[in-house]
């Protein structure tokens, strides 16, 4: 597990209730990539105790990454700190793809 440098908010909406949850710095996520998805689940420990788990396929994946990016090009540009984090994950991303085409 790893700690969440930043934090998560998420709800989800059913017809006759909605439930939500905040994730912060004193939660933890995990990521465990499989051959047909990405599992990414977050867990806030304590009290108020509570643990989220999605399940990506890799085509929503990449349709959820090209969206993000295309927002990011139509808003004001982001500030350093948060540019480069992006800049980071992005960039190990794009060389594990890589390095997996090759193989």
């Amino acid at each position: 597990m790893k700690s969440i440098t930043d934090k998560a908010e998420v709800s989800v909406d059913f017809p006759d209730k909605t439930y939500m949850g905040a994730f912060g710095r004193e939660s933890s996520f995990d990521v465990k990539v499989e051959a047909d998805e990405v599992l990414l689940r977050l867990i806030r420990t304590g009290e108020e105790r509570r643990e989220i788990a999605v399940h990506l396929h890799y085509y929503l994946l990449a349709d959820l990454l090209k969206e993000i990016g295309q927002g990011l090009a139509s808003q004001e540009p982001l500030d350093e700190s948060h540019l480069g984090a992006l800049r980071d994950g992005v960039a190990t991303l794009a060389a594990a793809v890589k390095l997996r085409r090759k193989k």
